[in-house]
């Protein structure tokens, strides 16, 4: 561990803030459904990249800053992103090194355990909808994965975000 400061914290959260614009950026009704989850798919490259500096308590806030802007259970995103977050944490020193379709896949069951939580907590409080409709994101999220581990790792070198 380095005792150095944080740098580009400010890039960080602005991207973060990107994330949350893009989830709740109104879309058309037939392209709705497959819109990714931009906050887990940013939380996933921030925690990969930077687990030192944005980890666990990173997620639950964006969570809950999602919840209040979906107007969604309070808490309900911000338990899915925290233990999606504990589990990036956990396996970033292999996931980095994977190709990037691997990396792919693997985003594609973090997004899939994300959304098994999110199903869970509206299951348990009576708020269930939608079922069929609830793969969509998870496959859109693996296919916009390559462009948004690009554009932030460009971000990251050009801010030196450390």
């Amino acid at each position: 561990m380095t005792d150095a400061p944080a740098q580009g914290r400010s890039v960080v959260f602005a991207s973060l803030l990107m994330a949350l614009m893009l989830t709740i950026w109104p879309l058309p009704e037939a392209i709705a459904p497959f819109r990714p989850d931009w906050s887990a798919l940013f939380l996933i490259y921030w925690i990969m990249a930077l687990p030192h500096r944005f980890n666990v308590g990173t997620a639950w806030c964006v969570g809950l800053i999602l919840d209040v802007l979906t107007g969604s259970l309070l808490g309900q995103h911000a338990i899915a992103l925290a233990i999606t977050g504990v589990l990036v944490a956990m396996s970033h020193l292999r996931v980095r090194v994977f190709p990037v379709w691997q990396q792919a896949m693997t985003v594609m069951v973090l997004l899939a355990v994300n959304e098994l939580i999110l199903i869970l907590v509206e299951g348990a409080t009576g708020q269930l909808y939608d079922l069929e409709w609830r793969w969509a994101p998870i496959v859109t999220g693996m296919l916009f994965w390559p462009w948004v581990l690009f554009f932030l790792r460009s971000l990251r070198r050009r801010f030196d975000v450390s």
